[in-house]
């Protein structure tokens, strides 16, 4: 028989690099009472989960309306595939409500055009507060759990990234913990 966590599923959701007009990414600092999760002083780029049957793309848009209050956006591009991580152990039941073994996320590449004073957090999204970073530092900035996920991430949406902005490669890594994230094509799908 199978250890329990090979038996639970990864929990859909969808991941949004939000952008601002100088190609800066929006990341949120985890509260502390996620430190079982993530330490304290790591930051995440918005996601949520998806609904069954919902598209990525409305998902997307929602998490960002319900958890930052953001709504004056333009979608840039969806990621043709999915990314997947996988829970540490000591954090399989613990971790995502105790009912997946990692997530598989549908990533947006979204530009914010509002102004910043419009981003406010809700409280139920886990996040203590925000900010813009250089898309090249959101793997280091990341959960360690995260950081492989993240850097595959920034190197799919880089063809729409300021040169300033992206010191990572411009290709997803070819060696992965997770899998599915290395066998994406080497571009995105642009919307609009």
């Amino acid at each position: 028989m199978l250890p329990r966590y090979m038996q639970l599923p990864y929990r859909p959701c969808v991941g949004i690099m939000l952008l601002n007009r100088s190609g800066l990414v929006c990341m949120g600092q985890r509260l502390p009472e996620c430190s079982k999760v993530a330490p304290p002083d790591c930051w995440q780029m918005p996601q949520g989960s998806i609904a069954p049957a919902e598209p990525a793309c409305e998902a997307g848009l929602r998490v960002l309306a319900e958890d930052m209050d953001v709504i004056r956006v333009q979608v840039l591009a969806e990621a043709p595939g999915w990314f997947t991580y996988e829970l540490p152990a000591p954090l399989i039941g613990i971790a995502l409500k105790g009912q997946y073994c990692g997530q598989k996320q549908k990533w947006l590449a979204v530009r914010f055009l509002g102004d910043d004073e419009e981003i406010i957090l809700s409280p139920r999204n886990g996040a203590a507060g925000w900010r813009w970073v250089p898309a090249a530092d959101v793997p280091q900035l990341a959960p360690r759990l995260k950081r492989e996920l993240y850097h595959d991430v920034v190197a799919t949406f880089a063809p729409l990234l300021p040169v300033h902005s992206r010191s990572t490669p411009t290709q997803p890594r070819e060696t992965t913990t997770s899998q599915p994230a290395a066998a994406l094509p080497w571009f995105v799908s642009r919307i609009g």
